[in-house]
């Protein structure tokens, strides 16, 4: 049978031939790509000519490029588009990635040729971007260990190992927490103050329990609006109490010895690889750098945001105090915020809604991006798609040059997970005087039209959507001729920066009225309303600040230091915090055992880069205030600077070459309505 994967692409723009592709033709695609790309690793290694920088890096750049493309299109409809048999492929085909991956970068003869490249880097006369492709790569196979002598790489791979178990052990004891406790509710009286949608949520979630009554649970959609609307202080404290005991309560789920072998594991690695922490393993290939600046970074914001923090928690202590709280618990917290905001800003979502139907906001944000950076979007209905909910668009510039094919995709669905995302089904590069545009593709889960309304979108929702189109920016602007430097291929802590910026045209009038028109009667949003939502954007900053600040030092406390002598998770957690505690402390917490951004996901030694790219994205946005929030002098900068640049050079540079100079925080204070 023919395999269409492993056929060329012959559709408008070389797109990818959805209708065509059955689960079945993934695992054998998969198999022959590898061994497609196998070969060209082993073309490399056996040339016998002298090492070049063209027949060895970009010869290993572009290879691979057939696996690549079948790689995409897969784990890409296994986020928007699965099913079991999809889930089962997954299963099978990565270990046999991961192993095609380890059989690179531990090719000992393909190592040296690279490495002799990159000791004679000075003399090869190559271009900034060439540089940086050179480093990457040479970096890449000593930071997984091809340095080491035969001994210590097979340490390394043993706590390789050992590191993934105890990461899946971390989830799984957080998973089984979380699924263990449920609130039984079967009296009426016990559920004033919550929405209706929530109660109704908790009869279904008791009847699928074969209960009566109502259940709420420690999953995000059930916790939060209970500890936000629940009048019965005493629930409340149950549930934020469970919340805050997962995985420390001494069981069999308990995470206590398993965070201190993540940590006592990552610094050996770290020290094993020759660095002093797992922190300055991880910070060298981000733009901080290094722990010391990162530490400074989060003292100065701390510094900053701790007075308005402890001036918010006196303001919302008195307000709860009217209502016989004595003393504000971490159990107050949310449920007397909502009050309070309510009462200060009369913030009604209902009432923003009807202003934000989803056409008019995708054509809002299209809007922009023609008077940011030139940019047309016509829906075309040519392109092949994985499922009939998706919008497909051709993107040109005002030449009518092509630019990218987007794909947008908007409503939940079964075999869609949660979220919003921004990715890509194909890269793009320059090769043999050819300029290959990018396919990219934005996610998000709204809610659907219905018989009666279209699709109306939440502030937050609208935020969410310029958000991943900022993120698209990156990519479709992309002009980079290496495909892995290309559009999102940069550091961690600068990947947030196109995204975070495009958001703020969210609050200025001047790119609401381009969009925000009531779907029934085309009156434009009311002042009052964008006045509203501006003030209440700031609304208890000062300890939202001193919360993400607060878990970024405890990410690098874990990780900047030398954790061996560590014996005590709880007392170890309580001397991090105790410069940014509100709150009373609760016996029974602990942070760290269901920290899973850094101790299961990827955020160890990086939490911090919240707030770094904040930082960078209200700086940025400052200079376009100064000039006009639709400058194109300042837009073009930022297009040609940044988000056409890739991971060509290092961010600072790139963000210097836009802005003029470093960013600094005043922006970022000034924009929270910490600095005055």
């Amino acid at each position: 049978m023919s395999n269409p994967l492993l056929q060329n692409f012959n559709t408008p723009f070389s797109t990818a031939p959805f209708s065509k592709i059955k689960p079945e033709h993934f695992k054998p695609a998969f198999i022959e790509a590898i061994k497609l790309a196998k070969q060209e690793i082993e073309n490399i290694v056996n040339n016998p000519k002298t090492p070049t920088f063209k027949n060895t890096i970009e010869a290993l750049e572009f290879s691979g490029q057939k696996l690549e493309r079948i790689s995409s299109i897969f784990f890409n409809l296994n986020a928007a588009e699965t099913t079991s048999e999809i889930q089962k492929i997954a299963q099978e085909i990565s270990p046999l990635l991961s192993e095609f991956s380890n059989d690179i970068t531990l090719n000992k003869a393909l190592f040296n040729k690279i490495k002799k490249l990159y000791l004679q880097k000075d003399d090869l006369n190559l271009s900034t971007e060439q540089l940086t492709l050179l480093t990457k790569n040479y970096k890449s196979f000593v930071r997984n260990g091809a340095n080491l002598n035969d001994k210590d790489k097979a340490e390394l791979r043993k706590i390789d190992t050992e590191l993934a178990k105890l990461k899946l052990q971390f989830g799984e004891n957080v998973l089984a927490e979380t699924n263990a406790f449920e609130l039984h509710i079967t009296h009426k009286d016990q559920l004033k103050g919550l929405p209706e949608s929530v109660v109704e949520a908790a009869q279904i979630t008791a009847k699928q329990k074969s209960k009566s009554g109502w259940i709420f649970t420690l999953d995000y959609p059930s916790y939060i609006p209970f500890v936000t609307y629940a009048e019965d202080r005493e629930l409340r404290k149950e549930m934020a109490i469970a919340f805050g005991a997962k995985a420390f309560r001494n069981n069999k789920y308990d995470n206590q010895n398993v965070v201190l072998n993540i940590v006592k594991l990552r610094h050996k690695r770290a020290q094993l690889l020759g660095y002093k922490t797992h922190a300055h393993f991880v910070l060298e290939e981000r733009m901080a750098e290094n722990p010391d600046n990162v530490n400074l970074f989060l003292e100065d914001l701390l510094k900053k945001a701790k007075p308005a923090a402890e001036s918010e928690f006196k303001t919302l202590s008195e307000f709860a105090k009217k209502d016989g709280v004595k003393k504000l618990e971490k159990w107050d917290s949310a449920y007397y915020a909502e009050k309070l905001k309510k009462k200060l800003f009369n913030i009604d979502q209902e009432k923003l809604k009807p202003y934000f139907k989803l056409e008019n906001v995708i054509n809002g944000v299209f809007t922009i991006a023609h008077k940011l950076y030139d940019l047309q979007f016509e829906e075309v209905f040519n392109i092949d798609k994985y499922h009939n909910d998706v919008k497909t668009y051709k993107v040109t510039d005002t030449n009518n040059r092509f630019i990218a094919v987007l794909y947008a995709d908007f409503f939940p669905r079964e075999g869609k997970r949660n979220g919003a995302w921004m990715t890509s089904f194909k890269n793009q590069w320059i090769k043999d005087g050819e300029n290959s545009r990018p396919h990219i593709s934005i996610v998000c889960n709204f809610t659907k039209p219905t018989n009666t309304k279209p699709s109306l979108l939440t502030f937050s929702e609208v935020t969410t959507l310029f958000h991943e189109f900022g993120h698209a920016l990156h990519g479709m602007l992309a002009n980079t001729t290496y495909p892995s430097l290309s559009g999102t291929s940069v550091y961690w802590d600068f990947v947030e920066l196109p995204s975070q910026l495009l958001e703020n045209w969210c609050y200025e009038k001047e790119a609401l009225n381009l969009f925000a028109n009531h779907y029934k009667t085309n009156q434009l949003i009311p002042t009052t309303l964008i006045d509203n939502i501006k003030q209440s954007a700031n609304f208890l900053e000062g300890m939202q600040t001193l919360r993400q600040l607060s878990f970024g030092i405890l990410d690098m406390n874990w990780h900047g230091k030398n954790p061996t002598n560590i014996t005590n998770v709880k007392s170890f957690e309580t001397e991090a915090f105790k410069n940014t505690q509100l709150f009373p402390d609760v016996a029974t917490n602990c942070m760290s055992t269901s920290f899973s951004h850094i101790f299961q996901g990827g955020y160890s030694s990086g939490y911090y880069s919240y707030k770094w790219a904040e930082v960078l994205d209200a700086d940025a946005f400052e200079f376009f205030k100064e000039k006009g929030i639709f400058n194109k002098q300042v837009a073009q900068k930022f297009k040609n600077e940044v988000l056409s640049k890739g991971g060509t050079q290092k961010p600072m540079e790139l963000y210097i070459n836009f802005r003029g100079k470093k960013p600094t925080n005043n922006a970022l204070l000034k924009r929270a309505g910490l600095l005055k």
